[in-house]
C-alpha cells in the first residue's frame, strides 16, 4: 500500500481567524517524495477546501498516489448515523450534514443544527452538548447538567484512545464536535467532486489514487513536546509535520497492517494500537530552518557600509527558506535545484556511429583503395543489428544506430561507391573513425547539477539524456510587494494634486516573475502603522519574503521601518550607494523584509545590487554575480569619495553613454538604460575614453 504523498490537515470549527498564523485555526502538513515542506496556515474553511482540491487535482495530474489525514471523527458512536439518516452508512450521514450545515468564515450554523438534532433525537436533552454562542439555543445544553445522551458516549476508537474527547461536545476546551460537524460536509463535497478516485478509510478498501484518513496528532504527543514552538510555528503547525512525515516514513507493508481495522460505521483513528510503529517511522526532516531574527543586523560602528559589505554579510547570513519537492523534467526549467543530481544511465548507452555510412572492423583494412563485401542487413537508431559482423565484411549502418559486435569503425556514406554488394573506399580510416564511446557524454552515477544550479532549457536536455524523469527542485520563492504612501495611487487613475501614480509596485512585480519567482501583489498601504501592519501580515502568509518601497528611512511616515523596529528584527542600513542609501531590513512573523528606497531609479537599483541575490540566496539558487565588461567612456564625470555609484547606461558604437540626468525620481532614465556602469567607491575624474564597469542589464537576468 503505497502513497507518493502525505498530507496532514489539523481542522477547525470555528470563524475566520485573521491572516496571522496562530494556533486553533487550519494548518496542514505535506510530505511529497519524501520531502517535507514548510506547515501551510490556512484561516478560513473555504480556503482550506480551495486548498485541499487543488492539491488532489495536482498530484492526480501528476500519478501520484495521495494520503490525506484529517484530525476529526470520520463518524459517530454506533446507532446515530441510522436514527439521523435511516441508515448506518457512514457516508448518508456525511452527505445528511452537507446538505444542512451553512457554513461561511465568519459565521456558521453548526450550534444550531446540533440543536435541531437534538430536539428530533433526543427530548432536546442530548446528545450534543456545549452552546458556544451568547443566545440560547433551544435544545442544545449549555453544559451537562440536564444533558441525556441517547447514543454512546464515546466510540470504540475513542475508548482505546486516554485523552480523546467525545464529538458530542460542541464547545470548551479540547472539543471536536464542532470539526466534525464542519468536517464532513467537506470531505463529503470531496468524495462527489472526485467519484471513485478517492476512498474514505476505514469505509472503503484503499485502492483509489486518493485516500482519506483520519488521524490524531495525539499518537505522537512525546515527539510534538520535544520541538519548539513560536507564535509563527504553533503546536499544531508542529503536529501536522511531524505526523505527516511519520505516515510517510511507514513501510507500504507497515501502512497496510496498520489499515487493517474493522469499523464500519464509526470509523477509526489511523495508528490507534500502533504509536511504536508511527514513533519508529519519524524520519529526520528536511525543512529549512527559520531565519535568525539578527540576520541582518551588521557589526557595530558599521554607519555607511560599503557595497561589497553589505552584500557579503547577506551572503553570509542568509539561507534557503524555500523547501524542496519533486518536479517531472519537462516542468522543472527555472527552477532551482535542491540535491545533487546523478545520472541514472549513460549517455550514450552504448557505443553508436555518427553518421550514415558502413561500420567494419579496423583490423581488417589497411592504407590505399579497400573493397569490403557488404553482409545483408543494416542497423539503425532504435532498430539495432543482431548478431555479429563477419572480419573483413561491412554493414550498413545509420547515425545513432548501436555498434554490432565486429564493427568499431565507420567510413562515411559519400566516400563509399557501392554496387549494392561491394563497398570501396580509400584509407587509412583511424580506428573508431565516426563513431562515439559509450558514455563519452555523460557516465552512469555522474553528477551532473549541484544543489544551487537554476535549471535551463539546455539543462531539462541534459537530465533527460541522463535517465532523469524527476528532479527534486526548490519550491518558488514566493516574494510579495507592498508600496507604502498615501500620495500613491493606481497606474490610470486619477490624481488629485499632490498624489502620483504607484510606479514601483509594477515595476518590481515584474523584475520578480523574469526572476522566476511567484509574486503576491499586496496593493498599496496608507501611512498609518495599522494599514502597514495588517499588510506585511498578510504577506508574511502568503509569501516567502516581502519588498516594500518607500517608509524605509526614520521620519514620521516611514511606518516600515517602525513596524520591523517593533519585531526587534530591524537593521537600518545605511549603505555608502547612490542612488538609494537606507535600507530597512528585518523579519515580519518570519518572513524576510526588504524595506526599498521610494524613489523609482533607486528602488530599482537596489533591488538590482542587494534584493536579486538575497532572494535568489532565499529561493536556494547560486549567489549570482552580475557579469561586467570594461568599456571606453563616452562621457564626462567627477566622482567623490565614499560612495559606490551606478548610473544608467547603454553602449553606442562599443562607448558607455550614461542618462544626463543622476536623479532617483527620473525613471525615464531606466526605459532609456540598457545597463548601470559601475563607479567604484573611491574618488575618480572620468574623461571620455577611460574605461569604465559596464554592467549590463542581461547580468541580472533581464
Amino acid at each position: 500500500m503505497r502513497f507518493d504523498t502525505f498530507a496532514v490537515i489539523d481542522w477547525s470549527g470555528g470563524n475566520d481567524t485573521g491572516p496571522r498564523p496562530r494556533k486553533d485555526a487550519i494548518w496542514a502538513g505535506l510530505v511529497r517524495a519524501g520531502r517535507a515542506e514548510a506547515p501551510r496556515y490556512l484561516r478560513n474553511r473555504r480556503l482550506a477546501e480551495d486548498w485541499l482540491a487543488d492539491l488532489v487535482e495536482t498530484e492526480l495530474t501528476a500519478g501520484r498516489r495521495l494520503c490525506l489525514g484529517f484530525d476529526f471523527p470520520f463518524g459517530y458512536p454506533a446507532g446515530f448515523a441510522g436514527a439521523l439518516t435511516g441508515t448506518a452508512d457512514p457516508f448518508a450521514l456525511w452527505d445528511w450534514l452537507e446538505a444542512r450545515i451553512e457554513d461561511a468564515p465568519k459565521a456558521n450554523t453548526r450550534f444550531d443544527l446540533a440543536g435541531e438534532i437534538n430536539r428530533t433525537l433526543g427530548a432536546g436533552r442530548g446528545p450534543f452538548w456545549a452552546n458556544g454562542l451568547k443566545r440560547d439555543i433551544p435544545g442544545l445544553p449549555r453544559g451537562k447538567e440536564s444533558y441525556a445522551n441517547p447514543f454512546p458516549e464515546r466510540r470504540a476508537a475513542e475508548q482505546q484512545a486516554p485523552g480523546a474527547f467525545t464529538c458530542w461536545q460542541l464547545a470548551g476546551a479540547g472539543a471536536v464536535g464542532g470539526q466534525v460537524l464542519m468536517g464532513l460536509p467537506v470531505l463529503a463535497r470531496l468524495r462527489r467532486r472526485f467519484g471513485n478516485r478517492i476512498a474514505a478509510w476505514p469505509f472503503e478498501p484503499l485502492d483509489a489514487p486518493v485516500a482519506l484518513i483520519e488521524v490524531w496528532p495525539s499518537l505522537l504527543a512525546d515527539a510534538v513536546r520535544a520541538e519548539p514552538f513560536t507564535p509563527q510555528i504553533p503546536k499544531d503547525a508542529v503536529q501536522v509535520r511531524l505526523l505527516a512525515a511519520a505516515l510517510a516514513g511507514l513501510s507500504p507493508d507497515a501502512f497496510a497492517q496498520i489499515a487493517t481495522v474493522d469499523a464500519p460505521e464509526e470509523g477509526w483513528i489511523f495508528g490507534l494500537g500502533h504509536e511504536e510503529t508511527l514513533r519508529a517511522a519519524l524520519p529526520a526532516l528536511l525543512t529549512p530552518p527559520p531565519l535568525r531574527n539578527d540576520c541582518f543586523a551588521m557589526p557595530r560602528g558599521a554607519y555607511w557600509t560599503p557595497v561589497d559589505d553589505a552584500l557579503a554579510h547577506l551572503r553570509a547570513n542568509l539561507h534557503p527558506v524555500a523547501g524542496p519537492e519533486t518536479r517531472p523534467v519537462g516542468a522543472a526549467a527555472g527552477r532551482v535545484v535542491a540535491s545533487a543530481v546523478t545520472a541514472t544511465r549513460a549517455h550514450p548507452p552504448a557505443a553508436n556511429t555518427a553518421v550514415d555510412g558502413y561500420g567494419f572492423a579496423h583490423a581488417a583494412i589497411g592504407p590505399g583503395p579497400q573493397t569490403l563485401p557488404l553482409t545483408p542487413g543494416r542497423a539503425a537508431a532504435g532498430a539495432p543489428f543482431h548478431g555479429a559482423v563477419p572480419h573483413g565484411k561491412a554493414l550498413r549502418i545509420l547515425t545513432g544506430a548501436v555498434l554490432p559486435e565486429g564493427v568499431d569503425t565507420v567510413v562515411l556514406e559519400e566516400d563509399c561507391t557501392t554496387d549494392g554488394q561491394r563497398i570501396a573506399f580509400r584509407g587509412p580510416l583511424k580506428r573508431g573513425a565516426n563513431t562515439r564511446v559509450a558514455g563519452e557524454d555523460i557516465t552512469e552515477g555522474q553528477t551532473l547539477f549541484a544543489p544551487g544550479h537554476r535549471l535551463t532549457a539546455a539543462d531539462l536536455g541534459t537530465l533527460a539524456a541522463g535517465g532523469l524523469g524527476e528532479v527534486e527542485v526548490r519550491a518558488p520563492l514566493k516574494v510579495a510587494v507592498l508600496s507604502t504612501g498615501d500620495e500613491l495611487r493606481e497606474p490610470g487613475a486619477a490624481t488629485a494634486p499632490g498624489q502620483i501614480p504607484d510606479a514601483n509596485r509594477p515595476m518590481l512585480l515584474a523584475l520578480l516573475r523574469r526572476w522566476g519567482f511567484e509574486t503576491v501583489d499586496l496593493g498599496r498601504a496608507a501611512d498609518t502603522a495599522e494599514a502597514v501592519r495588517a499588510a506585511l501580515d498578510r504577506g508574511a502568509v502568503e509569501a516567502d519574503a516581502i519588498l516594500t518601497s518607500g517608509g524605509a528611512s526614520a521620519g514620521d511616515e516611514d511606518h516600515i521601518s517602525k513596524a520591523l523596529r517593533e519585531t526587534g528584527s530591524m537593521a537600518l542600513w545605511r549603505v555608502a550607494v547612490k542612488p538609494g542609501r537606507p535600507l530597512a531590513l528585518g523579519l515580519w512573523n518570519g518572513a524576510p523584509v526588504f524595506g526599498l528606497p521610494g524613489n523609482p531609479v533607486a528602488a530599482f537599483v537596489c533591488t538590482l545590487i542587494f534584493a536579486r541575490p538575497a532572494l535568489m540566496r532565499l529561493a536556494g539558487a547560486d549567489w549570482p554575480e552580475p557579469q561586467g565588461f570594461d568599456v571606453p567612456a563616452a562621457f564626462a564625470k567627477s566622482k567623490k569619495a565614499g560612495r559606490r555609484e551606478y548610473l544608467r547606461a547603454r553602449l553606442r558604437d562599443g562607448r558607455a553613454e550614461v542618462f544626463p540626468s543622476e536623479g532617483s525620481g527620473r525613471i525615464t532614465g531606466l526605459s532609456w538604460a540598457e545597463g548601470l556602469v559601475e563607479l567604484g567607491d573611491g574618488a575618480r575624474q572620468i574623461e571620455p575614453g577611460d574605461p569604465v564597469r559596464y554592467l549590463p542589464f542581461g547580468s541580472f537576468g533581464l
